[in-house]
C-alpha cells in the first residue's frame, strides 16, 4: 500500500512511525511533513489550507489511503472531495467535523441527544452576550465557535473580563479573525481527560485513555498551549469509568450524527472533565490529538492500517485493537517564547543520542531539514516519547532521552505525569 499523510506536527511523525510499522505499507508520503518525517518518509509540499492543492496532491499520489492529521482541511472538507474523486480517506466529511469546528454546533447537538455538558449560551452579539452572562457566576468561560489551535478559551473571573473577552474574539483583537458568534460556558473543575474513538460511523472502539498537560507553565499555571506533554496508564479510568463513557458519551455521539444524516468516521475526540456530578463533554475533536497521539501509538501493538482500513470501510466491529500493558509519557519540548512569538531556525542537537535510550522515539514537530542539519520550526519542536512497563519508568525514560538534545531556548515542563505520580513516594 502507498499511504498518503496530511500534516506537518507530532501527531503525524507519530502516524507516519506507526504505518511504516505495517508489513502492508510499502510507500508513505506526509504533505508538507516536517524535519523528521523526511528521515522515514517521502515529504511533499502543500498547502493544508488550500483545498484545490490538496486535492491535486492526493490527485498526482493516487495514495491507496490518505490520514488526514489536522483539523484545517476536515473542516475545509477535503475528506468530501477525495471521497468524490474515488480515493479512499480516512477522516470525517466536512459536516461531521462541525463536531469539532463549530463550538456552538457541538453544544447544541449534546443538548439535543442528552450527552452530559456543562450549561452554555450560544451568542451573536455582544448584547447576546451581556444578557447571558448575567445568568452564569463568576468565574465564566468564553469560548470561540471556530477552530482556533487551542488558544481560543478564556477563563474569565468577572463578568467584566468575561465581556472584554467576548468583545476581543467578536472585533478580531485577540485571535486575528473575527468570530461570528461565541459560547459563554458555566465553569466546572475536576481533572481532564482525553478519550480519543475509532468510528466507522456505527460502530465505536476506544483507545487507550491519556492526559495532556495545556499549560506552559510548571504546576499547570501561565497561558494555554497546544499540549506541552501528555501521558497514558490503564488506571487513568477503571474498567466501569471507561464503559460509562463509551455508552453515554461517545455511542450517543456517533449514534446521534448518523441519525442526522451526518455520520461520523474517523476519530472522535472526546474532552472530558471528570466532575463530582461525573464526566462532561468540554469539547469534541475530529482527529487524532496532538500529543495524545504519540503516547496513545507507542502503546498499540496492532496494525495501525487494519484499524484504519476498518472505519473506512465500515468492518470496525471485527476489527479488535491489542494494546500494550504498562504506561506511555510524551514530554514536548519548545521554543523559548512559545506561545509567544520564538525564533526558528536554530539547530537541534543530541537527537541520535536520545533515540538510542531504551523504549524511546522522538516525534519532531516543528521542525525542519537544513543541508542535512535538524532545526527549529515552530512553537512545539519535539515530543519526546516513551514507553515503560510503569508510568514512572516511561517518565525517567522520557527524560534522559530529553537531556541528551539541545537547541537555543529549548523549554520543557519537568512536571509531566504530576497528577498521576501525587502521593507516590
Amino acid at each position: 500500500m502507498k499511504v498518503l499523510i496530511l500534516g506537518s506536527g507530532g501527531r503525524e511523525h507519530a502516524l507516519a512511525w506507526a504505518v511504516k510499522r505495517s508489513s502492508r505499507v510499502t510507500q508513505v508520503v506526509c504533505a508538507p511533513g516536517n524535519g523528521g518525517m523526511a528521515q522515514i518518509a517521502r515529504c511533499a509540499p502543500v498547502d493544508l489550507k488550500s483545498l484545490s492543492a490538496m486535492v491535486r496532491l492526493a490527485e498526482a499520489e493516487k495514495p491507496d489511503l490518505t490520514i488526514v492529521g489536522p483539523e484545517l482541511p476536515l473542516s475545509l472538507g477535503i475528506v468530501d472531495e477525495l471521497q468524490q474523486r474515488g480515493l479512499r480517506v480516512f477522516g470525517p466529511t466536512r459536516a461531521a467535523a462541525m463536531l469539532e469546528s463549530s463550538k456552538g454546533f457541538a453544544k447544541r447537538f449534546l443538548q439535543r441527544h442528552n450527552i452530559p455538558t456543562p450549561n452554555y449560551a450560544v451568542c451573536s452579539s455582544s448584547d447576546e452576550v451581556e444578557k447571558a452572562i448575567e445568568i452564569f457566576h463568576p468565574p465564566i468561560v468564553v469560548k470561540a465557535d471556530g477552530l482556533a489551535a487551542g488558544k481560543g478559551v478564556i477563563i474569565c473571573d468577572s463578568r467584566n473580563t468575561a465581556a472584554e473577552a467576548a468583545h476581543g474574539l467578536f472585533t478580531g483583537a485577540l485571535l486575528g479573525t473575527s468570530e461570528q458568534q461565541l459560547v459563554i460556558e458555566e465553569f466546572i473543575e475536576g481533572d481532564e481527560i482525553s478519550f480519543l474513538c475509532l468510528s466507522d460511523g456505527k460502530h465505536v472502539t476506544p483507545l487507550v485513555p491519556a492526559q495532556d498537560h495545556k499549560r506552559i507553565g510548571e504546576g499547570d499555571t501561565g497561558p494555554n498551549t497546544g499540549g506541552m506533554g501528555v501521558y497514558s496508564t490503564d488506571s487513568l479510568l477503571d474498567p466501569a469509568m471507561s464503559e460509562w463513557i463509551l455508552h453515554y458519551i461517545a455511542v450517543p455521539t456517533v449514534e446521534g450524527m448518523a441519525a442526522e444524516e451526518t455520520p461520523f468516521t474517523g476519530v472522535l475526540y472526546c474532552g472530558l472533565m471528570m466532575t463530582a456530578r461525573g464526566p462532561q463533554v468540554l469539547e469534541f475533536n475530529a482527529r487524532f490529538g496532538d500529543p495524545e497521539t504519540q503516547a496513545i501509538l507507542v502503546r498499540l501493538e496492532s496494525d495501525l492500517i487494519d484499524v484504519l482500513d476498518a472505519c473506512v470501510d465500515g468492518r470496525l466491529a471485527d476489527t479488535p485493537l491489542r494494546w500494550s500493558s504498562g504506561a506511555s509519557a510524551c514530554v514536548v519540548a519548545s521554543s523559548g517564547g512559545y506561545p509567544g512569538s520564538y525564533k526558528n531556525g536554530l539547530p537541534i542537537t543530541g537527537l541520535a543520542a536520545a533515540a538510542q535510550v531504551p523504549g524511546v522515539q522522538v516525534f519532531h514537530a516543528g521542525t525542519a531539514q537544513v543541508g542535512g542539519q535538524i532545526v527549529t520550526a515552530g512553537g512545539r519542536v519535539l515530543g519526546v516519547t516513551a514507553a515503560a512497563d510503569s508510568l514512572d519508568q516511561a517518565l525517567a525514560r522520557a527524560y534522559q532521552a530529553m537531556a541528551e538534545i539541545s537547541f537555543e531556548g529549548m523549554y520543557y515542563r519537568r512536571d509531566i505525569g504530576h497528577r498521576a505520580l501525587k502521593g507516590k513516594s
